[in-house]
């Protein structure tokens, strides 16, 4: 009995650290040009398909910690992919030489501090987050 509840309190626990992170914002700072993005456009940022905004700006990638619930959210629904998945397609990509992975940035309040800051840069927070000193660009959901 025990070794069946165990596991089941553990996916229920997953499931409500994931929960937590419904609504993410993709966001730049308040004085960058880039009013919108698309989740695809997203998408190929972050998988390193494209460095640069629809505006045609060198993007700077920020990232979540690894293995945090708002980082697991964020590829999940704007790639389709696990964080594994995406490492691996990064790996590839530095290896060869063709691109530099998103910056890993310790917690929501410093991506939005610098964010907030440099117009070329794009991380994601909790929508609830978002303040006047950054713009929102895409709510993922």
């Amino acid at each position: 009995m025990n070794t069946i509840i165990k596991p089941t309190i553990f996916v229920m626990a997953m499931i409500a650290a994931h929960a937590c992170f419904a609504q993410i914002a993709l966001v730049v700072g308040a004085s960058s040009d880039l009013k919108t993005i698309t989740m695809d456009q997203a998408s190929s940022i972050y998988l390193g398909k494209s460095n640069t905004f629809p505006n045609g700006s060198t993007a700077l990638l920020l990232d979540q910690p690894a293995g945090s619930p708002i980082r697991a959210t964020f590829y999940d629904k704007v790639t389709g992919k696990n964080e594994a998945q995406v490492k691996a397609g990064w790996s590839r990509l530095v290896f060869s030489g063709k691109g530099t992975p998103p910056k890993e940035i310790g917690s929501s309040a410093e991506v939005k501090k610098i964010v907030s800051t440099n117009p070329n840069t794009i991380g994601y927070i909790e929508k609830s987050a978002v303040d006047s000193s950054v713009r929102s660009l895409l709510i993922v959901e």
